[in-house]
């Protein structure tokens, strides 16, 4: 029977502003380079008046939510389930998903009083982007907010890292998972981020136990969750969690273990310029793949496409120019 989603995605709803700035701006604000930070609402706001870097437009934000879009942008059928509140911004995010065609849960939102969460990205010359977070009313999703209906119709299942640092969000995603598990429901879920790993991975493993379907995780979060030196040796440990896994390796491309074979994904070389986004569209390029059944070789293909032109744009969404560029690309690959 053909479900009426290929992805539901489950995540943090997250406005996001991105600021080109420079290493020492980062030093002299005591920010962490390359990873995401939780600030409260008050450090944001500081953080904000603070930079004096190029501000970038607003974009509707967070880990799952980018994959979604992605996926979208490419022709799939997405569902988003999120939180968000009574605000502006929630209603810049709501109006963002349905222009992508993207269904979502806002509009059957309750007791959603509060700030729509937001995130700081902000860019360096290097191309790393480095995230501080106020989660804002989006660590309060509730498993009564997820849309089971929705999900039941799904055939994925995607479930971002980061909900686990809140105990809410974190009961959602266990929720989602034990309803998906009991239905066939495939699920693929992502690390997303070293520090997800690093000091929430009881919680990580919570979520993996019993095993997921599809794993995606780039080089660092691989060797931290895994406690090994390279990324051969994590793919094998991995393999025992997933029955397919994804570890990207930046400019280096990526491997894929498909459930019997491992496959080399090779990176399009590009300037990149900005690098906010780009494991996310990977994702979702990569879950369109798979669930338009092409071959392991062209989902990667797509996948690293997608990713490495994103790369070469300032903010986490294709541009529409770009994504006529993406769905020419992805035309040639589909199976005949």
């Amino acid at each position: 029977m053909t479900k009426k989603y290929d992805v539901f995605s489950l995540g943090n709803a997250l406005v996001d502003v991105e600021i080109e700035v420079t290493g020492k701006e980062l030093e002299r604000l005591s920010i962490e380079k390359g990873v995401m930070t939780l600030v409260e609402q008050e450090r944001h706001d500081y953080l904000l008046e603070e930079l004096e870097g190029k501000v970038h437009h607003r974009a509707s934000g967070g880990s799952a939510a980018n994959s979604i879009f992605a996926l979208a942008q490419l022709g799939g059928k997405g569902y988003h389930c999120c939180k968000v509140a009574q605000d502006e911004a929630a209603k810049f995010y709501a109006s963002d998903l349905n222009q992508a065609g993207v269904d979502n849960n806002i509009a059957s939102l309750q007791d959603n009083h509060g700030t729509t969460g937001k995130c700081l990205v902000m860019v360096t010359p290097d191309a790393d982007r480095t995230m501080n977070t106020f989660l804002g009313i989006s660590s309060e999703q509730l498993p009564t907010d997820l849309d089971l209906n929705a999900l039941k119709h799904s055939e994925f299942l995607y479930i971002e890292g980061y909900l686990v640092t809140s105990e809410s969000n974190h009961e959602s995603a266990l929720t989602a998972k034990r309803y998906a598990d009991e239905r066939g429901i495939k699920i693929a879920y992502t690390l997303s981020d070293p520090n997800m790993v690093k000091f929430f991975k009881p919680q990580i493993d919570q979520i993996l136990e019993g095993g997921v379907e599809l794993l995606f995780c780039n080089e660092d979060e691989a060797l931290e969750f895994t406690q090994t030196t390279n990324h051969q040796d994590a793919l094998s440990a991995l393999k025992s969690i997933a029955k397919q896994v994804v570890i990207t390796l930046g400019d280096k491309g990526a491997v894929y273990f498909d459930g019997s074979e491992v496959h080399q994904i090779a990176a399009f070389e590009v300037n990149a310029i900005d690098s906010n986004g780009a494991g996310d569209m990977f994702a979702g390029a990569f879950l369109y793949g798979i669930t338009q059944n092409y071959s392991a070789a062209s989902t990667g293909k797509l996948a690293s496409f997608c990713s490495s032109y994103l790369v070469t744009q300032f903010g986490p969404r294709l541009k529409a120019d770009a994504i006529k560029v993406i769905q020419d690309f992805n035309q040639e690959l589909k199976p005949s």
